[in-house]
């Protein structure tokens, strides 16, 4: 079987940038006409030319998902268990280079945490470590995924790359979802912002989804990083990708987030900037090509973004997240990974969905877990 590094290979990112780029207000309005989009319309959803037809994708971006997914959005909370991380990126909190206090979660202090969240209602939680393989490797993540299986409808891990035997042992152990974002598809920019560790094996996070599909996982979160390269390149790539896995791992769910580079204690400044209208566009494009997707949006966007965004396409948000181990009962004041933007509480921001005529759901919309 062939895998998505083969067909990425054959890509030249500056080829498909100018073609994106070149795209013409007549391929938007092809793109805009089509029933079934292909990547070529995508790159016209994402290219300057489709500016001035903003109104017209969310409009289009809004009746798909209300057709797919009904009035519907869930909401998750990530659960930081450690940010001990022997990598180093330019972007994050926890690089090893920062002189930062480390801290890993021991069981109890991962079930006070898991305490805090059920009162609060969740019932989807995400569990998030640095890229440490001694301290919080396969067996530690195991152990966390049993501590708390039973607390929830889906566990998803945001973790280091992982090698197929060991996602099919954690699937055994009742892991749903993995999130494995490339951070930039652009080969030099990506070794650029990670230099030392093993996350700087740019081909072997690009072969992640690939193991996580052989593997049989239920659903692969897929995403770019904005601000390290250009948003609609990352963008294309990330689509190709998404196509790419759809069709060879068709069992298996899919969603797209779209982190945009936050303030953090390493303070590395967007190398290009993404809008608020940019990233409305992509979310509509996205959603445009594909009505099945789930797309994810965290409180790293601003209240007002996020109020203003929920009806376009969106079908899952955090609330009240700390990017801190421990942060929500343990140990409150840590070291946080970035700095979040939306600070509501959950209830706040259940109160917002319910206004905008969303309802909360805490289960999976697939009907394949037990």
């Amino acid at each position: 079987m062939s895998n998505f590094k083969e067909i990425f290979d054959s890509y030249s990112w500056d080829d498909t940038l100018e073609s994106i780029f070149s795209k013409t207000e007549a391929d938007v309005l092809r793109a805009l006409g089509n029933l079934k989009r292909d990547l070529e319309d995508f790159k016209a959803l994402i290219s300057p030319a489709a500016k001035p037809h903003l109104e017209q994708m969310a409009q289009l971006s809004k009746q798909l998902t209300k057709k797919r997914f009904g009035n519907t959005i869930q909401m998750y909370a990530p659960m930081y268990l450690s940010n001990e991380c022997q990598n180093i990126c330019t972007y994050c909190g926890f690089s090893m280079t920062n002189k930062i206090p480390r801290r890993t979660l021991s069981d109890s202090e991962i079930l006070k945490e898991v305490e805090y969240l059920k009162a609060k209602g969740y019932n989807h939680i995400l569990l998030v470590t640095g890229e440490a393989n001694k301290t919080v490797g396969v067996a530690y993540i195991n152990n966390a995924i049993q501590l708390i299986r039973s607390y929830f409808s889906n566990i998803t891990i945001e973790v280091q790359p992982l090698h197929q035997n060991e996602y099919e042992e954690l699937i055994d152990n009742g892991l749903y979802a993995v999130l494995v974002y490339q951070e930039t598809y652009h080969r030099a920019e990506y070794k650029k912002h990670h230099p030392k560790g093993k996350k700087s094996n740019f081909d072997f996070r690009l072969d992640t989804p690939d193991r996580l599909g052989k593997a049989g996982v239920h659903k692969i979160g897929l995403g770019a990083l904005f601000g390290l390269e250009d948003w609609r390149a990352d963008s294309f790539f990330t689509a190709l990708h998404l196509k790419y896995l759809q069709k060879t791992y068709w069992k298996t769910k899919y969603s797209i987030s779209f982190p945009r580079l936050r303030p953090h204690s390493g303070g590395l400044e967007p190398k290009v900037e993404m809008t608020d209208p940019d990233l409305v566009q992509l979310i509509c494009a996205f959603r445009l090509l594909d009505e099945d997707v789930e797309l994810s949006l965290s409180t790293r966007e601003s209240e007002v973004f996020r109020n203003n965004v929920v009806n376009l396409g969106i079908t899952s948000i955090s609330a009240e997240s700390k990017t801190n181990p421990g942060g929500y009962a343990v140990e409150p004041e840590s070291l946080e990974q970035f700095e979040i933007s939306d600070e509501r509480s959950t209830e706040e921001v259940a109160l917002m969905l319910k206004t905008k005529g969303l309802e909360v759901v805490w289960k999976d919309w697939s009907n394949n877990w037990k």
